[in-house]
């Protein structure tokens, strides 16, 4: 039948190393930094990249504009792209017209069933060239979420890989400390120096 001690390297006894100590430690420290320390990173870092990134959807919602345009028709000898919906887009002249009355036209991003005729929504910059649409709330979100849980990730691997560290350097130690207590013992046992 086999017994286990708990807690074995907190109490005095003679068969504790200085390494039992520091390794109990250890376990303790990286116990506190994965259940505390990486989830509090990870909240911190999410909260700054959702702030980073409001900032930004705020920036490109004052530089873009939203215009509603004609397809004119299809550019000729595009391939069809895909976007992050799965949906195909193509490159089409788009015509639309500007408050001061002229008509300006441009090639952009439509879906693969629009016809020629049809109103399409287009996001433009300064320049008049198409650009994405600004980052919605969502998306925003969706930074901060995947920001923070990457920190998180990032710290917890960085604690363990910390605590592997110790652990190696902790029984090269410890078995130091036994092959010293072994060449002070075994002359005892063997009577070889006698």
């Amino acid at each position: 039948m086999r017994t286990r001690v708990r807690n074995w390297r907190w109490r005095r006894n003679p068969l504790r190393r200085r390494s039992d100590v520091v390794e109990a430690w250890t376990v303790l420290i990286v116990a506190v930094l994965l259940c505390v320390g990486a989830p509090a990173l990870g909240v911190l870092s999410g909260w700054w990249a959702h702030d980073q990134a409001r900032s930004v959807a705020a920036e490109q919602r004052q530089e873009r504009r939203q215009i509603r345009a004609e397809v004119i028709g299809r550019a000729a000898g595009t391939p069809p792209s895909a976007q992050a919906g799965g949906e195909y887009l193509y490159r089409a002249t788009v015509r639309w017209t500007e408050p001061d009355g002229s008509s300006r036209t441009t090639t952009a991003r439509v879906p693969a069933d629009t016809r020629p005729g049809a109103a399409v929504d287009v996001w433009l910059d300064a320049r008049g060239h198409q650009v994405p649409a600004p980052a919605d709330g969502s998306l925003v979100w969706l930074h901060a979420v995947a920001f923070g849980a990457c920190a998180t990730a990032g710290a917890a691997v960085t604690v363990l890989l910390g605590h592997t560290v110790v652990r190696r350097v902790a029984l090269r130690h410890r078995m130091a400390e036994w092959d010293r207590a072994w060449a002070r013992t075994e002359p005892q046992w063997t009577h070889r120096g006698a």
